[in-house]
């Protein structure tokens, strides 16, 4: 019964059918399982923006095939358009655009591509539920899309995810996989429950990098259900239990925060258009208003000369920011060759990581964030 509400409650914001979404533990599960539903498989090659999350690749990598990459450009942190048709082989077979920060690009040019070259497209909407692009919300471009519901995005139910399917031709192989997935476990259930409570009721502005850097060294550690496991930053194996369905605790969560996510997404659009006429008006990089479109701004992005030294200042003034993507393929910082992954190919990708950071936008108010930003106007570029 709770299982076809949420669908329900999913569908009607993505404007689909509920039996064309499909709820998985993670969001990069929902990826791996409609690539698989592709017929991605060794020796065949997904193209990805050269900025991204590692657990992207890792889902390639997982089913034997290669990830490509392809360089972002500069104004949008997605893909560069002008790059993506060389990096076009006979062995490629899909083509994922991501809208990065939750702001779409280029959507038209990727698809109109993919149809040159008989490809499937993927939209990476872990940062996009609840936005729009061209009138029509985030996800209905591709013949696919898979979105995160984990900390830190449009709306959390602590870890998960979950994939809409819009090509009808692939909805028999994604139904034939639901019978594959692990059932989680009482040790997750608990352990997300208790996650849950953490997050609701002990992190705030003091607290906040304290339990976020505690949180990432257990999970580095494999001591408890984190965003990204240990093994998924140092090998590229697939992970014991990886394909796992979505727990009940995960999807009363959903129902529970999906009630909230038209007035917190109202909120993100205010501060980003408030953060824009800042930067604008003190001569810094902002994001263009022609980009916004009706946009989810998940996080702002800002670029900082000293990234270490505006942090230290963030945290002195108990100033929460976000390190989205600190490395091209977040959080890797090293090796990253294990992941096919040649850091001189993709040049904008790495300058943007070297200095990236984010801003809050779903808060009340942001006047101690614009403070706090004139005071340190000259770390920013």
């Amino acid at each position: 019964m709770r299982i076809q509400k949420y669908k329900n409650r999913i569908a009607a914001i993505v404007e689909t059918t509920p039996e064309r979404v499909f709820l998985y533990w993670k969001g990069r599960v929902a990826l791996y399982a409609v690539l698989k539903a592709m017929g991605v498989g060794e020796e065949d090659e997904v193209i990805i923006p050269a900025f991204t999350c590692v657990v992207v690749p890792n889902a390639i990598i997982y089913l034997g095939a290669k990830p490509v990459y392809v360089d972002i450009s500069p104004d949008t942190y997605n893909m560069d358009i002008s790059k993506l048709e060389s990096a076009i082989t006979p062995r490629t077979k899909v083509i994922i655009c991501q809208n990065t920060f939750g702001l779409s690009s280029n959507l038209e040019q990727i698809t109109e591509f993919a149809r040159k070259h008989t490809l499937f497209t993927v939209e990476d909407c872990t940062h996009g539920f609840g936005g729009y692009y061209k009138g029509k919300p985030n996800g209905s471009f591709c013949d696919a899309a898979f979105y995160s519901t984990q900390w830190n995005k449009p709306y959390s139910t602590g870890i998960g995810g979950f994939l809409v399917v819009n090509n009808k031709s692939l909805l028999e192989s994604v139904k034939a996989l639901e019978h594959e997935k692990i059932k989680p476990g009482l040790l997750d259930n608990i352990t997300l429950i208790m996650l849950l409570f953490l997050r609701e009721y002990l992190i705030n502005k003091h607290t906040y990098y304290f339990f976020i850097n505690l949180y990432r060294i257990l999970s580095k550690k494999n001591l408890i259900i984190g965003s990204t496991q240990g093994d998924e930053m140092s090998d590229i194996k697939i992970p014991i239990n990886y394909f796992k369905e979505m727990s009940f605790v995960q999807i009363v969560a959903g129902i529970k925060r999906l009630k909230k996510l038209k007035q917190v997404n109202y909120l993100r659009k205010k501060n980003a258009k408030d953060y824009t006429a800042f930067l604008k008006a003190n001569n810094k990089k902002f994001v263009r208003e022609s980009l916004f479109d009706d946009h989810l701004f998940l996080k702002y992005p800002i670029l900082v000369r000293d990234r270490e030294l505006f942090f230290s200042n963030a945290r002195k003034n108990k100033i929460i920011l976000g390190d989205w993507f600190i490395s091209p393929l977040y959080p890797i910082k090293e090796n990253l060759c294990l992941w096919f992954y040649d850091k001189d190919l993709h040049t904008n990708s790495v300058e943007a990581s070297k200095k990236m950071l984010n801003l809050p936008t779903d808060i009340e108010d942001n006047r101690k964030i614009k403070r706090f930003l004139k005071d340190n106007l000259d770390l920013i570029e």
